[in-house]
Formats: structure tokens, C-alpha cells, sequence
């Protein structure tokens, strides 16, 4: 029997625009309307709106919230004050990635986690097993829509005041309380707006009305590779840990977490493959699962339309490792040759 997909709140609105719905970690969403090269450009050089209402939402809160969090997250949430997000990982014992997610702190006592769709019932299970008396995890995703709006005239458009990146804010936007959080995944300014579920459509609708494209899974995809921000289940699973996906940065080694010790022992050995970010100096597009000459593998891949070649992210040895090294990817039964390049791929100050 077919498992019946779930539908956010603006399923009805993208059908209406025309959107090719798609099935995605359990859920009907948009995977394009107009085009992904055309929603891709709209939000490198103007703005673009995204439904991220599939992703989930937890409340954790009480007066050792913080302690909880601060046991199972890798990065350290003192470094934030009420206001502020931070960017961190759910590990295992093994130091490997359960999620990434972004935790925002309400106030002294209470965070908002969000974090990705297809992980939602793992995460939250995770977490309700580590509950301590004084903290409590509530999962509620159901509450919430969730809209991204990403580009360079994304918050002109919004009629927002400019604001630091990780940082959020109650606001309204055309009379539409919302909270307004400057995150994303496109490698653009921007935010992502939660408000009550039963404010999606019309959140949905002012925000086209402002001038932002809607845009679809495709493009989000074209957009991260090219910013280099991994796909959880691509690029970064339980099995990889976080310093071969060069996500060191966002692991406080001098803290305590799940997998700690172990994340500590592979940064001190170094790790024996890294993520690497790389362009094709040949015709070819890369796709996840290819093998990179050498032990390597792509994990994401794809046509980047601002570069106009094929790019993408995947592990090749340490040693093999370095900015400019050549390789060679198994594109579909034929050579095809890549280098490895700096993070991020594109970055809109290239085109200025």
C-alpha cells in the first residue's frame, strides 16, 4: 500500500501557479513552476520565495533547556544571546551527523530548533530520549508554515530593515504577524518567515504580490550546491562525521556533546576523506553516486546556471584534498575531467 504523501498548507496556491509537484522526504512539494534555470537566476540577481513548510519545528524549554541541548548539539549556544540563531549538528556516539538544523534562542529558557524534514521523527525521538527533568521537547510542527524568501532585494522587497545574518525578530509583514529569521540555504540575503499555519496563504500570496518568483526544489538544490551548504542524507548522514565534511567550525571540540571524543580523536589523526567542492573542466554533469578516480564519490552534482558547467560536492582522500587538484569522474561510463575549487562554488560578488 502506498504511503499517502502530506501536503503543506500552500499545496492548493503552488497547483494554482502551476507548479510540477514532486514526492520529497514524505511530502508533495514543488519541485519547479516557471523553469529551474529561470527561479535560480531570479534569486542570484532579484528575489525568490520558497514553501520550506515541510521542514519541522521543536520547542525545547524549561530551565535546563539549555543543558539538554547543550549535550546533544555540537556547537555551543552560549556563544548566543536571546535573539540570535546558531547553525549546528545532532550527533551520535559515533561523532556521526543525525541532522543539521539551526537553533534559535526565544529567551533564557526556551529555543526553537528546526530541522529537516525526512529527519523530523528521528530528531525528535533522539531528543525525547535525553530529556531531563526540567527540560521538555515538543514537536510543534503542525503549528507552523515556514516561508524562505532569498535574493539580493529579497528584504527591500519584504519592506524589512536590513539586520546581522542569524539573527531573528517578531514582525509583520502587510498586517501578517510572523517571525522573522535572516537564514537560509541559497548563499543569499534573506529570511525565512514562520507564522501560523493558517497565515500561510496569505503570507504566501503578499510576498509574490512584492515581487519575489516562486521557486521550487530544483532550484533551492542548484542553489546550495553552488554555495556549497550540504544536503543532509547527500552529503553529510549518520556514517560521516563532521570534520571530513569540513563542518569542524561548528563543533566546540572543548565542550561535551554525543561524539565528542571521537570527533576530537579524527581532528587530531585527521580525517581520511574530506567534502570537497569541485568544477568540470569538461562537458558533463555530475550526479550523486558517481565515482570520483581514486576512492572518491560524488555526493551532490549538478548544472550550476550562473557558471554554465557542471559542479558539485563529493569525498575524495585527504590527501587528495587541496584547492586545484585535478580530478577525474566516472560521468556515466566516461572520464571526465574536474579540479577542486574554494568554497563557496559562486558567490554573487563574482558577477558584480
Amino acid at each position: 500500500m502506498a504511503q499517502t504523501l502530506q501536503r503543506t498548507p500552500l499545496h492548493d496556491a503552488h497547483v494554482a501557479l502551476g507548479a510540477r509537484m514532486v514526492p520529497f522526504a514524505g511530502w508533495e512539494m514543488p519541485v519547479q513552476y516557471e523553469g529551474v534555470i529561470a527561479e535560480h537566476k531570479a534569486v542570484r540577481t532579484d528575489c525568490g520565495a520558497f514553501d520550506v513548510s515541510h521542514m519541522g519545528e521543536f520547542e525545547v524549554e524549561g530551565p535546563r533547556a539549555t543543558e539538554l541541548l547543550q549535550a546533544t548539539l555540537s556547537n555551543d549556544l552560549d556563544r548566543i544571546g536571546v535573539g540570535q540563531a546558531q547553525y549546528t549538528l545532532l550527533t551520535n556516539e559515533r561523532g556521526g551527523i543525525i541532522d543539521d538544523l539551526i537553533a534559535y534562542k526565544l529567551d533564557e529558557f526556551r529555543y526553537l530548533a528546526v530541522v529537516n524534514a525526512a529527519n523530523r521523527r528521528a530528531d525528535f525521538e533522539w531528543l525525547k530520549e535525553r530529556e531531563l527533568p526540567g527540560s521538555d521537547v515538543r514537536d510543534v510542527s503542525d503549528e507552523y508554515a515556514l516561508v524562505a524568501v532569498q535574493g539580493p532585494r529579497a528584504v527591500e522587497r519584504l519592506g524589512l530593515p536590513d539586520a546581522p545574518q542569524f539573527t531573528f525578530a517578531e514582525g509583520e509583514i502587510d498586517g501578517i504577524e510572523c517571525m522573522v529569521n535572516r537564514t537560509g540555504y541559497t548563499g543569499e540575503k534573506g529570511c525565512e518567515i514562520l507564522v501560523m499555519t493558517e497565515d500561510a496563504v496569505p503570507l504566501w500570496d503578499r510576498v509574490l504580490e512584492r515581487g519575489a518568483v516562486p521557486c521550487g526544489l530544483g532550484a533551492r538544490d542548484t542553489l546550495r550546491i553552488e554555495a556549497c551548504f550540504p544536503l543532509h542524507g547527500q552529503d553529510i548522514t549518520p556514517d560521516t562525521d563532521a570534520i571530513s565534511a569540513g563542518l569542524s567550525w561548528c563543533c566546540r571540540l572543548e565542550k561535551e556533546f554525543s561524539g565528542a571524543q571521537v570527533l576530537r580523536e579524527t581532528k587530531a589523526h585527521g580525517p581520511e576523506r574530506k567534502l570537497v567542492p569541485f568544477v568540470m573542466d569538461e562537458k558533463a554533469v555530475p550526479r550523486a553516486g558517481m565515482p570520483i578516480e581514486g576512492g572518491g564519490e560524488v555526493t551532490s552534482g549538478t548544472h550550476s546556471p550562473m557558471l554554465d558547467r557542471g559542479v558539485g560536492l563529493g569525498y575524495v582522500p585527504a590527501g587528495d584534498a587541496a584547492v586545484d587538484t585535478e580530478l577525474t569522474i566516472d560521468v556515466r561510463g566516461r572520464a571526465r575531467r574536474a579540479h577542486i575549487v574554494k568554497r563557496p562554488i559562486y558567490t554573487s560578488e563574482e558577477a558584480a
